[in-house]
């Protein structure tokens, strides 16, 4: 599988034109004439609403939000956030709850290495820090996909270190029981999305083994 690194740590890419590349990457995928291909990217600060995104969910400052054919909610984009597109074609019969569980798997395991528990909570996609007696459950990671003719796009964001004062704005993905935090918060340190890289892909090579139609993936990460 392709890595497309678009310049994690140098730029950040507007979500409209990553958006286009993922429905261009999607077609040649489904057609056979491109391999699957893992997008990863930094997005500049942006509002993004799934399918199941209520109006009341959005910013009541007026800020611009972008509809998108993705599932789930609302959700905020932005630096220090790795966000991953996998544009893949799953096994038959097409299993895209499957498929979610495999991307959390992947993230889960991206944080034990860092030394951080992470895990799911019932009901909800994503990945979590447990409640405690100081912290209701937190997100760590968003997730929200779409599969078109068996392949996928959309995906995880994974927050490292970003301002986490983009969330506060909105009801992140609809929750309004429950926060959002950073790998960094949560481990007392700056982790930064470039850090994150390499084990993120290691993660998605193995988690996404079993769901793949294809090969595994490819470990080189181009420059």
């Amino acid at each position: 599988m392709d890595i497309l690194d678009l310049g994690i740590g140098v730029r950040l890419v507007d979500y409209y034109d990553a958006w286009a590349l993922q429905r261009e990457i999607l077609v040649d995928v489904a057609d056979g004439t491109r391999p699957d291909t893992l997008i990863l990217v930094e997005h500049p600060s942006v509002y993004t609403a799934g399918k199941r995104t209520a109006r009341w969910e959005h910013p009541t400052d007026g800020t611009p939000v972008v509809d998108v054919d993705r599932g789930g909610r609302i959700t905020w984009h932005g630096p220090g956030q790795l966000v991953g597109y996998p544009i893949v074609k799953l096994n038959e019969p097409i299993d895209v709850i499957r498929y979610v569980r495999a991307l959390e798997d992947a993230i889960i395991d991206v944080c034990a290495g860092l030394g951080l528990k992470t895990g799911r909570v019932e009901a909800r996609t994503g990945v979590w820090i447990p409640a405690d007696a100081a912290h209701r459950e937190r997100k760590v990671c968003a997730i929200g996909v779409r599969v078109s003719r068996g392949v996928t796009m959309h995906g995880f964001a994974l927050n490292c270190n970003p301002d986490l004062t983009g969330f506060s704005r909105i009801v992140p993905c609809g929750l309004d029981d429950a926060d959002v935090t950073s790998l960094s918060a949560e481990l007392g340190r700056d982790v930064t999305v470039a850090e994150v890289v390499p084990s993120v892909v290691d993660a998605l090579e193995m988690a996404l083994a079993d769901v793949r139609l294809s090969s595994p993936l490819a470990k080189e990460i181009p420059s």
